[in-house]
């Protein structure tokens, strides 16, 4: 990964609270500063790399302060920009008191790579307040003790800027104005004017600074977006009984997009494009006997037409590819390649490169595994022959793409390719071209998935797929928007052309309803594979998780019209989901997750804030998991988690439908089969005109099985 850049001297105003000395961290031969500033986080690999945020996302950063005896402590969290200039500091506070655990909420505000850090200091003016609190109404000291409040005020105001002085001046005159009562001579030191003051320009001593811990913030898009995968040689494909099939082609498949794009998508995402071999080649449901005019595994790639930097002849040409990326962009929809170094047979590196082959003791080079699994039709590489030559030509594919418009990669199976590969691939690539997007297609074991985020993949896989019940969904999205939030972005993605799990298979249009909810609600990104809008859901076997003629091994032309026509697809609901996202900021984030209890374990109810804990915008979700029955249940909300007391109630409006209800502590809903509310969290009466509503999905959606009880 490119390191941060030395800090250079700022040049604008800093809003820096005032400081008895320089900030200072700890001395030689000392393991901790004056004031221990211990345990921070976020912390990705004890700092060797990166925490990540994107531009506008606020997270938390937290650290153990902690004096000697009894003395008053404070922190805060300094952010510097990419140029080294800190910014405004942020005030810390102790999370729970008594735990010596501190945090604040930060947000930067452009993208690149930044360093934070905990400064840790002294709080005399706290210190005395406590003590004057307990003495002068004990009349203990009490000239003496106000004489001290006075001087500590004095040179807070010596610091702070001109307008604050007058504040200051006030509050030392009454300290030592002998004339007035001893407690008048105090309250006039804790008027709320003084307060304010003091709480932007505090007097501070013995400041420590933490080591300054490597932040890289970058696009909106590795962290929010909504994907749409589609084979285009399915599109405008032509396949009739007893004729060879006829294949879409790029300017086909862009007939498509405008459909995407009405649904709210913000990424179309395509499987490999290029010219597919013919040795070994797979025919429809994965048989070893292909026929003359099948069309092959997009991922066995390379033929004598070319390897990775061409495309398959029967989709167009580059020209025509070129064309598509622009009417994606002109539909602002974002286009995603698949990226997945592997190689047919016939792939020219086969003969060109055959160092980056492992070779069996026959002579024989060995294709790919994963039992049960067998992949005749494609050659893995060797990556430990030759990774340099490895790691130029990989840069050069992905230069290749990039400029032909693409900027977000789906890169295939990186955990079975070294991880030092791609943390220098990666790291080539942001180094000039930060905004390009990498997401790691690693269904495998954690340790390597956290590591891939943590190298410098932009977004993951995750394990959602195989998350049904209602404990699996909590204890997952709980570690994914907590334990691993600040370097590993899930991508929900409800289905793939792998993987058709069985909750799908059995629980027909209610289980695609479901899991649409949840994954557009739970995670800041999702993706849908191209037919999961019509439910499709037979499997090729009992017990398997592959579709029945799978697009990966045949063309499959989908009749679009007719299933709008005949009410046969969840569009709508997508396109609901997807409009909802965009306009609600909890939505957009990973953190601020928190479930709610609910009395049902087929019922799951949780809540997404943005804006911190007083609600600035807040979504609550009730999914009925049971895709066969309705479900009721009783919603016991935490209140003060959604920035409420106990006793409110609040209107709250279903998304879904438009209609609107007041919830407070306990709530009864009815919900059909995968039956779901997204509800828009209020803050009082008016909160949302009727007006507001149209456009959106009716209550007699199939989607809605019953209403939160008004």
């Amino acid at each position: 990964m490119p390191t941060p850049p030395a800090p250079q001297q700022d040049t604008r105003d800093q809003q820096h609270p005032p400081d008895t000395q320089d900030p200072s961290p700890a001395r030689p031969g000392t393991l901790t500063g004056r004031i221990p500033v211990l345990d921070i986080a976020p912390l990705v690999h004890g700092g060797r790399r990166p925490a990540k945020a994107v531009v506008g996302e606020t997270f938390q950063v937290t650290a153990t302060v902690f004096r000697e005896g009894h003395e008053a402590v404070a922190a805060n969290v300094v952010l510097r920009d990419p140029r080294g200039r800190p910014g405004p500091w942020t005030p810390m506070r102790e999370l729970a008191p008594g735990t010596d655990r501190w945090g604040a909420d930060v947000t930067p505000d452009a993208e690149g790579h930044w360093t934070y850090t905990v400064e840790a200091w002294g709080d005399p003016l706290t210190q005395w307040r406590h003590h004057a609190h307990i003495k002068i109404p004990a009349g203990i000291d009490t000239e003496l003790v106000l004489e001290e409040g006075a001087r500590l005020h004095e040179r807070a105001a010596a610091a702070a800027p001109a307008s604050s002085r007058a504040v200051l001046g006030t509050a030392v005159e009454a300290l030592r104005d002998t004339a007035r009562p001893a407690t008048a001579r105090l309250a006039a030191a804790l008027t709320p004017e003084v307060d304010a003051v003091l709480a932007e320009h505090p007097l501070r001593e013995l400041v420590t600074e933490s080591e300054r811990l490597p932040l890289l913030v970058e696009r909106e898009r590795a962290l929010f977006g909504s994907w749409y995968e589609f084979f285009p040689r399915s599109e405008g494909a032509v396949v009739r009984e007893g004729e060879p099939p006829r294949s879409g082609t790029f300017r086909t498949a862009a007939e498509r997009l405008p459909a995407i794009a009405a649904m709210g998508f913000d990424v179309v995402y395509l499987p490999p494009i290029h010219p597919i071999g013919t040795t070994f080649r797979k025919g429809p449901n994965n048989s070893l006997s292909p026929g003359p005019h099948d069309v092959g595994v997009p991922w066995a790639i390379g033929s004598p037409e070319g390897g990775h930097d061409a495309v398959h002849p029967d989709l167009g040409t580059l020209e025509d590819f070129d064309a598509f990326v622009r009417r994606a962009r002109d539909l602002h929809l974002e286009v995603a390649l698949d990226f997945a170094l592997q190689c047919s047979p016939d792939h020219p590196w086969v003969d060109k490169h055959p160092e980056w082959f492992q070779h069996r003791a026959d002579g024989s080079i060995a294709y790919a595994e994963n039992p049960p699994k067998k992949y005749q039709d494609i050659y893995p590489l060797a990556f430990d022959r030759d990774m340099p030559g490895l790691i130029t030509e990989t840069v050069r594919l992905l230069r290749f793409w990039m400029d032909h418009g693409v900027r977000i990669f789906r890169v295939d199976n990186p955990h079975t390719k070294p991880v030092a590969f791609w943390e220098q691939v990666l790291g080539d690539i942001n180094a000039t071209d930060p905004d390009v997007i990498f997401l790691a297609e690693a269904f495998t074991r954690p340790a390597m998935m956290r590591t891939l985020a943590a190298i410098g993949f932009q977004q993951s896989y995750t394990y959602f797929t195989w998350r049904n019940a209602k404990d699996e969904l909590t204890d997952y999205a709980r570690e994914l928007a907590g334990e691993t939030a600040h370097y590993l972005r899930p991508n929900f993605f409800v289905n793939t052309p792998d993987i058709l799990h069985a909750y799908l298979q059995n629980g027909g249009r209610p289980a695609f309803e479901a899991r649409a909810v949840l994954a557009a609600t739970l995670a800041p990104t999702w993706g849908v594979y191209s037919g999961y809008e019509l439910c499709e859901n037979t499997p090729a076997r009992a017990g398997s998780e592959e579709y029945l003629n799978s697009e990966k091994y045949q063309l499959r032309p989908r009749d679009w019209e007719s299933a709008e026509r005949t009410g046969s697809t969840i569009a709508p609901l997508i396109t609901t989901l997807n409009r909802v996202r965009r306009s609600n900021p909890a939505l957009r984030q990973l953190r601020g997750l928190h479930f709610h209890p609910t009395d049902q374990e087929a019922v799951i109810a949780y809540s997404k804030t943005a804006g911190g804990k007083d609600g600035s915008n807040t979504v609550l979700v009730v999914v009925n998991l049971d895709a066969h029955h309705t479900q009721e249940a009783t919603v016991s909300l935490d209140m003060p988690e959604l920035g409420l007391h106990w006793h409110e109630s609040v209107p709250v409006r279903d998304e879904l439908t438009g209609n609107t209800y007041h919830w407070g502590r306990a709530n009864y809903v009815r919900l059909g089969p995968g039956g779901a509310h997204v509800l828009l969290v209020g803050r009082g009466p008016g909160d949302f005109p009727p007006d507001e509503h149209s456009g959106l999905l009716r209550p007699s959606s199939p989607l809605i099985g019953g209403s939160p009880t008004p």
